[in-house]
């Protein structure tokens, strides 16, 4: 069998096609496996560092609203089609499973009455790629429950370091990763490869406050804000800046505590590993972060604070109280778990074995 994944372009595309490879992979080692993507896309460097073969094609970005360039769209994607197609000839492919994105629509369209078509919809709002892939198949999953109309709630497919991963066991280790005191209350930060201004400046501003009162924090600044420092003095404890973390289940094994965005990838893993957040959604696009965060933080599993309203007085009137009272922590990790899905790559790769094995290749909604 040989399956074709069309996840290019962001992260939050990437990495949930990344995930359902290895979870095939895991299941047959001789499956042939290959994803669609851009050269402008994350994944010229994270698809041959997992060892998958890639094939590039014609970028098309996809406006958000009409516009000259939704009229314009159907030229521009012409050759992506054709690339796509291509691809699918050339591997025999049996299947394509979509994440949305810039390489997406070509590829579905490509596929459509050639290969049977899988959907996976990570965000609470879906983007133009994936309504109108999910309208050539009923093999449709959702990571965040009433996405797309009769899909089936899969959640988010994980790394397996993250799905399987146990905080209490590692703690101690993790904290020694970073150089951290084993004992205190502690604040993780991130925003993401490329990091985020807002938290970054919210952070720097009241670390000399949260160290002040025993609060160590533990800083993913970002690659393109390696230089942020924190204003005034520290206090006793730790306050550790980095401008990237390679290991990420390591750096939510260490935490007590996260401020971070509300993207897909990371309200679900935050919730998988049943640790409690303080959520800053980005304020633009179509709001999905927010409603990404908005059912676990329902379920009492995390906060949400407006990126407007984030300062270093918000940051330490809401998040130094939770890191001081270890009974709303607990209580607040306890509803993130429960919250979690740790097994979504698996129910996608069966979503993708009945596709294959499904009436037709053709697709739409029964």
């Amino acid at each position: 069998m040989h399956v074709v994944l069309a996840g290019g372009g962001t992260a939050g595309h990437v990495e949930p096609a990344l995930n359902t490879a290895d979870c095939l992979r895991r299941h047959d080692p001789g499956i042939g496996i290959t994803l669609l993507g851009t050269e402008r896309g994350l994944e010229t460097r994270l698809v041959p560092e997992r060892g998958y073969d890639l094939r590039l094609i014609t970028p098309t970005p996809l406006p958000r609203r009409p516009s000259g360039d939704l009229v314009r769209l159907p030229s521009a994607v012409k050759r992506s089609i054709a690339e796509v197609r291509a691809v699918l000839s050339d591997t025999g492919a049996d299947v394509l499973v979509g994440f949305g994105g810039y390489v997406a629509l070509p590829a579905y369209l490509a596929a459509r009455n050639r290969v049977p078509i899988v959907v996976h919809e990570a965000n609470a709002r879906p983007g133009l790629a994936n309504k109108v892939g999910a309208r050539f198949t009923s093999y449709i999953g959702e990571a965040v429950p009433g996405s797309i109309p009769g899909a089936r709630h899969i959640a988010m497919p994980l790394r397996p370091a993250i799905a399987t991963l146990d905080r209490e066991a590692v703690r101690a280790q993790a904290r020694a990763s970073f150089g951290l005191d084993p004992d205190l209350p502690t604040l993780l930060v991130f925003g993401g490869s490329q990091g985020a201004r807002s938290l970054n400046a919210a952070t720097a501003a009241a670390a000399g406050r949260l160290t002040e009162r025993g609060i160590q924090v533990l800083h993913a600044a970002g690659l393109k804000n390696d230089d942020q420092r924190p204003e005034g003095a520290l206090g006793p404890a730790p306050y550790v800046a980095l401008p990237y973390v390679d290991r990420m289940d390591l750096a939510y094994a260490a935490a007590d505590v996260a401020l971070c965005r509300a993207g897909a990838m990371t309200v679900a893993e935050l919730s998988a590993v049943g640790l409690p957040a303080v959520y800053v959604p980005l304020p633009i696009g179509n709001g999905e972060q927010r409603l990404n965060a908005l059912p676990l933080v329902e379920a009492g599993g995390g906060l949400l604070l407006d990126d407007a309203d984030l300062d270093a007085d918000l940051l330490l009137d809401v998040v130094a109280p939770l890191l001081l009272d270890p009974d709303q922590r607990h209580a607040m990790a306890q509803a993130a778990a429960s919250h979690g899905q740790r097994d979504a790559d698996e129910r996608l790769r069966a979503l993708v074995l009945e596709a294959v094995s499904g009436p037709s290749t053709s697709g739409g909604h029964p």
